[in-house]
């Protein structure tokens, strides 16, 4: 599961840069659904059922 705590030591698996948080769903303190986003390559990376998929856009389907 996704917290916001932890968000400080997640970094883009393209470029390394830091991630945006955008929570969709949440409860408590843990993220259920939303994206993180990459501000400097525009990669996003969905959050579904609190899992984050930070495979690389082309490893993932």
């Amino acid at each position: 599961m996704v917290k916001k705590n932890i968000m400080d030591i997640l970094a883009c698996p393209v470029c390394k840069g830091d991630l945006i948080l955008d929570v969709v769903e949440e409860k408590e303190e843990e993220v259920i659904s939303g994206t993180l986003c990459c501000p400097l390559c525009k990669e996003q990376y969905p959050i579904d059922e609190g899992i984050p998929n930070l495979l690389p856009p082309n490893l993932r389907n």
